[in-house]
């Protein structure tokens, strides 16, 4: 009986600590499932239309990150996707749904066409190059500048906003922090010595100024909605809240208040 008993507390300890070893060393490949795209591919979809171009941005550490511009008269919206999210798919939609807006889609390290790995500290230091790129191109207006961030995205966004002036911000599906996420799905782990991609979003909400949009989707099973309201309560500048009624997480763009709503937001701050 004491050789089964040592054995079950072996066994034991070897989960306790193997289990948190094999997340913490996991963690990247399950927070970002990169998509990257050939050459080809990419110079198949420049061709698409005049409106649609390639452009390349240099980082700080000396990568290059690209990004899809589509191009318009009105506001320049900067787009921050999903953990899984090749932007490219977004081209079509912004150009049959937005007609009178350009847009910055900008693929993370590792997905589409950027190079290197992502990562919390990447996707924010890439956030900020993406805005400063953006500031300098012919027929912009710094003033009519705004963030997109989709799921994993509303984390870059919500810290762009914090560091560059916007004229508002468009949250679909977002977050609290990453870490709240985490110990959602992960309560039996200790979530916060493990994770290292926070995305603390809630800590920067109470002083943020910039006018908020968020779509939250009603049936979010990815990421349930009380995540987003927590953030939206949190928020300390002008805000508005949509719930998308019998929407799921990768649904909400179908739902006809979507892109009603972005167009109705966009068009009272542009005034």
């Amino acid at each position: 009986m004491d050789g089964i008993v040592a054995a079950v507390l072996k066994v034991g300890v070897a989960v306790a600590i193997g289990l948190p070893l094999v997340v913490y060393l996991a963690q990247d490949a399950l927070i970002f499932h990169r998509q990257p795209i050939s050459e080809a591919r990419r110079a198949e979809i420049e061709q698409r239309g005049q409106r649609v171009t390639s452009v390349f941005v240099p980082t700080a550490d000396g990568k290059r990150l690209h990004a899809w511009h589509v191009k318009s008269q009105g506001p320049l919206l900067l787009y921050f996707g999903g953990n899984g999210e090749e932007v490219s798919w977004m081209i079509e939609t912004v150009l049959a749904e937005a007609p009178g807006t350009s847009w910055l889609l900008m693929d993370y390290r590792g997905y589409g066409q950027s190079e290197g790995s992502p990562s919390e500290k990447a996707l924010v230091a890439d956030a900020l190059a993406l805005y400063d790129h953006a500031v300098k191109l012919s027929g912009v207006d710094p003033k009519r500048i705004y963030a997109f961030g989709r799921s994993l995205g509303s984390g870059p966004a919500v810290a762009l906003a914090a560091a560059r002036p916007l004229a508002g911000l468009v949250l679909v599906t977002p977050f609290d922090s990453l870490t709240a996420l985490a110990k959602r799905y992960y309560w039996y782990l200790p979530v916060d010595w493990l994770l290292r991609h926070r995305f603390d979003s809630i800590a920067l909400a109470p002083r943020m100024k910039t006018p908020l949009l968020c779509l939250i989707a009603e049936r979010d099973e990815v990421i349930p909605p009380e995540h987003a309201e927590r953030l939206c309560a949190a928020w300390g500048g002008p805000k508005r809240t949509a719930v998308l009624a019998a929407a799921g997480h990768n649904t909400s763009d179908s739902h006809p208040m979507f892109w009603c709503a972005i167009r109705e937001f966009l068009a009272q701050r542009v005034h």
